[in-house]
């Protein structure tokens, strides 16, 4: 799998703070190169997409879209086209602010080699939240899972041709960020897998803080931490399920 496997940093030349960091990764990672991010603060970069205030689909978003999302967000489908357009069928796709383990990564990429397809998007996430509606392989502290509900951040993940092409289709529009937009996989009909234990960090911190946080007024913070309750007790009623095997 790593001999076809292509990796994609999402980076913003002019986010030289982050430079060091996503070269690393281009060493790291599997046939990797930096790829530009859409700065979603440019409207040329932006004009072609259809923006909604998070009512295009249900549960609603309670929050606007900023300018960083917008981004972000264009930045990875972009990314997804070039899977479909040139055939690649499986990418290893990554924000500029993770730093791996290679040894970890390795063993990871080794783990799922017989298993993922160009069908699959599976997450390699910092956070070891999820928890699992199936497991489907454990090697040595790696975990592969079909998550209940889908973790946020969209730092690291693998995605499949076929899953790009889905995933493309299903983005014509956009109300919400992606990594919350991903968790809808009953509208995407995209299942999202998760691999934990990699030893995958974020290190946004050290290397000239976030692109997207703004330190808001504690009344905000309350306000968006509970509409952000609100919505997430609305996912839970949409969990994934284990496939059922037909027959």
């Amino acid at each position: 799998m790593h001999g076809n496997m292509r990796s994609f940093v999402i980076h913003m030349s002019s986010s030289t703070a982050r430079r060091p960091n996503a070269e690393q990764l281009c060493v790291d990672l599997p046939n990797a190169e930096l790829f530009e991010a859409v700065n979603g603060r440019d409207p040329d970069q932006i004009a072609g997409i259809q923006l909604h205030p998070g009512n295009l689909h249900r549960p609603h978003y309670p929050f606007a879209l900023r300018p960083a999302e917008i981004g972000v967000f264009e930045s990875h489908r972009r990314i997804w086209r070039k899977l479909v357009e040139e055939e690649i069928d499986l990418a290893i796709i990554t924000e500029d602010d993770l730093r791996v383990d290679p040894a970890r990564m390795a063993e990871a990429l080794d783990l799922l080699a017989p298993i993922a397809t160009p069908d699959h998007h599976i997450r390699i996430p910092v956070k070891q939240r999820e928890v699992p509606a199936q497991t489907l392989a454990e090697r040595n502290g790696l975990r592969l899972i079909l998550p209940k509900v889908i973790g946020l951040q969209c730092i690291c993940q693998i995605v499949g041709r076929r899953a790009a092409n889905r995933l493309l289709a299903a983005t014509n529009q956009i109300d919400r960020p992606v990594d919350t937009f991903l968790q809808m996989h009953w509208l995407t009909h995209q299942p999202i897998h998760a691999l934990q234990g990699t030893g995958n960090q974020e290190v946004a911190g050290e290397i000239g803080g976030s692109t997207i946080q703004a330190k808001p007024p504690l009344t905000d913070k309350l306000t968006r931490e509970f509409k952000r309750a609100a919505y997430r007790a609305k996912l839970h009623l949409h969990p994934q399920r284990p496939p059922t095997s037909s027959g």
